[in-house]
């Protein structure tokens, strides 16, 4: 089933023109948009669903800095503040508030890990402090267990999946730019080589200047265009169950079990890493760039079924911009959440939070993460396409550091100076001959 989602009205009307259109609805169109908006462009923001409707709805909600790879951790920095910044500028609600998040553990490797890591975040200004048995056993007590340690990140937090991206689009709305669900973007046109147009379901949209944040469709998507883009997804499973009347925290994590307060008398319930492969042709064409990943990460990794090929989002085929896509005939990717994740996740939060053993389960919900083989998002414009730029490829990073994101790629497009260095970024890091670096995992 889908994951708890705000649904949001439609601008009445597609534009003939506009300077910037922004291919999918997701955190990271919706904030570009936004930011572009800020900045006096006319955006036209297409979605093939509805925004908010894939990833971006069905991840934890966790806005963090602690344990980002080095090369994210800037915008995950700068993510922050502007989830902050941005409910005091629009009055929207995204559900954003710094809670801070506590990880445990009983594994000395896992705790050394942390360690290591906190030494270089603080190097950099990033609050983060390890617990020792007593601190994280206490902070902890809902456990019931005894811990050896553990590190709270005291500046980072949650935001609402089902609240964020609609608030979003609703504020660049209301800002004077335009927002269109269920309307796919089949492609784009070219004059002299450089963008000219969209060419969505509903006719041609003119610009000068697209963004595609189309997660897990990207690479189908830049195959049209003549461009070699690696991505794989993978699925992974949430619930939710009832909690409300319970006294635990706003988000926790630990080797067996995470867990997220919702805004509905619920919280959900997930373990790290634990995703499912589903064959696809083009998993298939891209395996040789993901070996160096999967071998880091089999133990975390399992071959999963016919969903990825159910969902048409990994196909190889070419289509035409004069019929319907492959994106018009899935509008939404929904895929089944795995029965025995669900069960195990069940039986791992009676074992470790006592007061979850009787609680219901309210919903259970699986999304695909799209991924690269270094676990970093491409951020840029393609050289050969002038005027195209890409934001895809977040491994399952994209809601937290969304904001940063969106602000990096308006940054790049409006000219100004670039909240981050977007060199980390780069396609050209997964052409031949370059060395794939593998530590976000």
């Amino acid at each position: 089933m889908p994951a708890p989602l705000r649904f949001i009205e439609s601008s009445p009307t597609l534009p003939a023109e506009a300077d910037v259109v922004v291919i999918g609805g997701g955190i990271i169109g919706a904030f570009t948009s936004y930011y572009l908006t800020k900045r006096g462009f006319k955006v036209a923001l297409v979605e093939k669903g509805v925004v908010g409707g894939e990833q971006s709805s069905r991840n934890w909600g966790w806005c963090r800095q602690q344990n980002r790879d080095e090369r994210e951790l800037p915008l995950a920095t700068k993510a922050l503040d502007l989830w902050e910044a941005f409910g005091q500028e629009t009055g929207e609600d995204t559900g954003f508030r710094r809670c801070g998040l506590f990880y445990v553990s009983n594994d000395e490797e896992e705790l050394d890990t942390w360690a290591r890591w906190g030494d270089y975040a603080r190097s950099v200004g990033v609050q983060t402090r390890m617990l020792n048995s007593e601190d994280a056993t206490r902070h902890a007590g809902f456990t019931g267990e005894q811990w050896k340690g553990g590190v709270h990140s005291q500046n980072d937090g949650i935001a609402n999946p089902g609240l964020a991206v609609p608030a979003v689009a609703k504020a660049l709305m209301k800002l004077g730019s335009t927002v269109h669900q269920a309307c796919a973007a089949r492609g784009i046109e070219t004059t002299g080589g450089a963008v000219s147009g969209v060419v969505t379901e509903r006719g041609v949209i003119r610009t000068k200047l697209v963004i595609h944040a189309g997660g897990a469709w990207a690479s189908s998507f830049l195959r049209q265009l003549g461009i070699a883009f690696p991505q794989a997804t993978v699925r992974q499973s949430i619930l939710a169950v009832g909690t409300s009347g319970l006294n635990l925290p706003d988000a926790f994590y630990s080797k067996s079990l995470s867990i997220t307060r919702r805004d509905d008398g619920c919280h959900t319930l997930a373990i790290s890493g634990r995703a499912k492969v589903d064959p696809t042709l083009q998993f298939l064409r891209y395996q040789h760039k993901f070996l160096p990943m999967f071998s880091k990460r089999w133990r975390a990794l399992s071959l999963g079924g016919l969903h990825g090929v159910r969902g048409r989002h990994e196909g190889l085929s070419r289509w035409a911009l004069d019929g319907p896509t492959p994106m018009e005939a899935v509008r939404i990717l929904d895929p089944i959440a795995d029965p025995l994740t669900v069960r195990l996740t069940l039986k791992r939060a009676a074992e470790q939070i006592p007061a979850l053993a009787t609680v219901p389960m309210v919903a259970a919900w699986a999304g695909f993460v799209d991924s690269t083989p270094d676990g970093v998002p491409v951020i840029g414009e393609i050289p050969n396409i002038p005027g195209f730029v890409l934001a895809a490829g977040f491994s399952g990073h994209g809601f937290g550091i969304g904001p940063g994101a969106g602000h990096l790629v308006a940054d790049i497009v409006s000219g100004q100076t670039p909240i981050v260095d977007p060199k980390p970024y780069r396609l050209a890091r997964f052409m031949p001959g370059e060395k794939i670096d593998v530590s976000a995992f």
